[in-house]
């Protein structure tokens, strides 16, 4: 038997990704016209099959899987939820599937209106990024009624499947990193509630403080967002203390950057003055010309894990139930000098 036709052999024939051929090949946005017609009289020269027709052949089974990123996080400069978009794309097309994107908007939210794609019944299952509002994610399970998960955010309200990075051991290793290094004087940059992940990082952060028997500072612990909308802004949020420390902990390699700007705005070197950590290792390029010490996100891994979860739960296959946490890992960078 002749081996079916895969879209990343129509990507290596047309020298593009493999996106790029599942985009065009289910009618999504983002491929010009032009290159749609390209790739699909590539696709019939080949005898390419799409795995809607294929399955009714065989047992293979293929799916419409549903990403939903709120617009908060899709912003100029906040594109890791972007990139993690790209990391589930990439494992749907592993599986054989396709993922489409919808932006929640801030009036959805408000006013709880369900995405396109799941009213009109045109995924299988799908996958949340990022936090929405509780009320939404409420709306959501009771007006759709087909699988979910949810990436890099809990459910406060109810037991839900989730994959999340480890952000309170990476807030721990990070601070214990700076002790290392000589520092005793150590801040910490986050809104705390915010998001969970931010108030795990900060409990991280705390257990370490405590650890090295040093005092917990209100002081030190400094607000980054507005803890109902979410924004970033410098002018509002990052204010110094009276008493610098010698280090800060960022929730993020974004307020990072932002951190690094206020100071260098007073005069502040860094790391030759005081040394910052982020977190992530994701950052908007040309935002900050220091290297950032963070700890790494394992996206792939994260992405792979939801992709396949939702996938098990639309089959009503076993899987693990509950909150996955992901390990992620330090990357040392320029922006932390031993004392």
């Amino acid at each position: 038997m002749a081996k079916a036709v895969r879209l990343s052999d129509i990507a290596k024939k047309m020298n593009v990704s493999t996106v790029t051929v599942s985009k065009a090949l289910s009618g999504q946005k983002g491929v010009s016209e032009e290159v749609r017609a390209q790739i699909q009289k590539m696709a019939d020269d080949m005898g390419y099959i799409p795995l809607s027709t294929r399955k009714l052949h065989d047992n293979h089974r293929s799916y419409n899987i549903g990403v939903l990123i709120s617009e908060r996080f899709l912003g100029k400069y906040s594109s890791f939820y972007a990139q993690m978009y790209q990391k589930v794309a990439s494992e749907a097309i592993v599986n054989e599937s396709f993922s489409m994107l919808e932006e929640i908007s801030c009036e959805m939210e408000k006013s709880l209106i369900l995405p396109k794609i799941v009213k009109e019944k045109k995924v299988d299952g799908y996958i949340v990024i990022g936090r929405l509002e509780e009320t939404y994610l409420e709306a959501l399970r009771t007006g759709s009624r087909i699988p979910s998960m949810y990436l890099d955010f809990t459910d406060n309200r109810r037991s839900s499947d989730c994959v999340i990075s480890d952000s309170f051991n990476g807030g721990y290793c990070l601070t214990n990193y700076l002790f290392e290094k000589g520092h005793r004087s150590i801040a910490y940059v986050g809104t705390i509630l915010a998001t969970g992940s931010i108030t795990d990082r900060y409990l991280g952060y705390t257990k370490a403080i405590l650890e090295h028997q040093q005092q917990v500072r209100r002081d030190w612990v400094i607000d980054d967002r507005d803890l109902a909308t979410g924004e970033m802004d410098p002018a509002a949020y990052f204010k110094l203390p009276k008493e610098m420390p010698t280090a800060f902990v960022c929730n993020s390699d974004l307020a990072a950057s932002m951190l690094i700007h206020k100071l260098e705005d007073q005069g502040i070197r860094v790391p030759q003055d005081v040394s910052v950590t982020g977190y992530d290792n994701f950052l908007f390029p040309g935002l900050c010309d220091v290297e950032i010490t963070t700890y790494e996100v394992d996206m792939r891994e994260m992405a792979k894990k939801a992709l396949r979860n939702v996938i098990h739960k639309i089959n009503g296959e076993n899987y693990r139930k509950g909150v996955l946490i992901v390990e992620g890992h330090l990357v040392e960078k320029n922006s932390v000098q031993s004392i």
